[in-house]
């Protein structure tokens, strides 16, 4: 049978849940619906030139790969493919052919150096290897049975309130303003200038997974300090898309404070299993989520390779 590498066609159902149902089979501790799959493609920034393609073998998606340029920035130049192929589908070419295409793509809009996530096994690794990446930093993926037991639910200290994110649904400028503080100095490859209010609103208030019931953020004398931001899938399926501290309030513990709070509310509404990651250096987040009671469950490694 013949493997084709197509784009992935958003007005169509079964392209959506192929490239959803291929992802969670690859990548089972990431949550993926149809609608998120569409979402992301049709609501990235114009300037990030995001794709996302599929590998096809006789009508039926084995294969995934998701392209974009890091325009936001400073150092031109920069892109990212992230490929992943069904794990009883390997050894058929499709995660060769969707590299190809990624690349040939990418180097098309400039980019000369190209990042992607592997996940860190013998075959994987080998092929990145093969295709001239080397190996960078490291991530953790974490899960919780949300079925057991939770630290008690804490009251916050004096001039801490609790809300959720849905209290911001009116202006949700303020919760843009943290994510913005929150991430500038989390750990990445590729440096980003976070500043296009309208394009967050897009790309992630709107996101289809977002759960702002579920998302809490701890609010100082008024103003957001830190938050947990929880994704969901429908199901029973909750994940930790970022817990974070503005620097001005931090070593008060009103990350874990706001944390704790949003997976209460999450096993509350049925949720079941909880996942999150952590980069590998990342220690004192590393220690909270294994006081919360997560585990590893597996590792992902960021290779690059020089394009050109």
């Amino acid at each position: 049978m013949t493997v084709i590498v197509r784009d992935l066609r958003p007005d169509v159902r079964a392209d959506a849940e192929g490239f959803s149902h291929t992802r969670r089979l690859a990548l089972p501790y990431m949550l993926s619906t149809p609608e998120s799959v569409v979402h992301t493609v049709t609501h990235a920034h114009p300037d990030a030139h995001f794709g996302q393609l599929v590998a096809e073998e006789d009508g039926e998606i084995i294969g995934t790969a998701q392209i974009s340029v890091a325009h936001d920035s400073p150092e031109p130049g920069q892109g990212s493919a992230n490929i992943y192929v069904r794990p009883d589908r390997t050894r058929r070419g499709a995660g060769s052919l969707l590299l190809r295409t990624a690349e040939e793509r990418l180097a098309a809009l400039g980019v000369t150096k190209l990042f992607a996530w592997v996940l860190d096994e013998p075959e994987n690794r080998a092929f990145a290897e093969r295709n001239g990446f080397r190996a960078s930093r490291s991530a953790y993926f974490l899960r919780l049975d949300l079925t057991g037991a939770l630290p008690p639910r804490q009251d916050p200290p004096a001039g801490v309130e609790l809300r959720t994110a849905a209290d911001f649904a009116d202006d949700p400028r303020p919760v843009f303003e943290l994510d913005a503080a929150a991430s500038s100095d989390e750990p990445s490859d590729i440096e980003t200038e976070f500043t296009d209010y309208e394009a967050w609103l897009e790309e992630t208030w709107q996101h289809p997974l977002l759960n702002r019931d579920l998302t809490t953020v701890a609010v100082v004398d008024g103003r957001p300090a830190a938050f947990s931001v929880a994704y969901t899938d429908g199901g029973s399926r909750y994940g930790t898309a970022m817990t974070g501290t503005a620097r001005e309030f931090r070593g008060r513990g009103l990350a874990k404070l706001a944390k704790n709070d949003s997976l209460h509310r999450a096993r509350a509404a049925g949720c079941t299993e909880a996942f999150t990651g952590n980069d590998t250096g990342n220690e004192p987040m590393i220690a909270i989520n294994k006081w919360f009671g997560y585990e590893i469950c597996a590792k992902e490694v960021r290779y690059v390779r020089e394009l050109g």
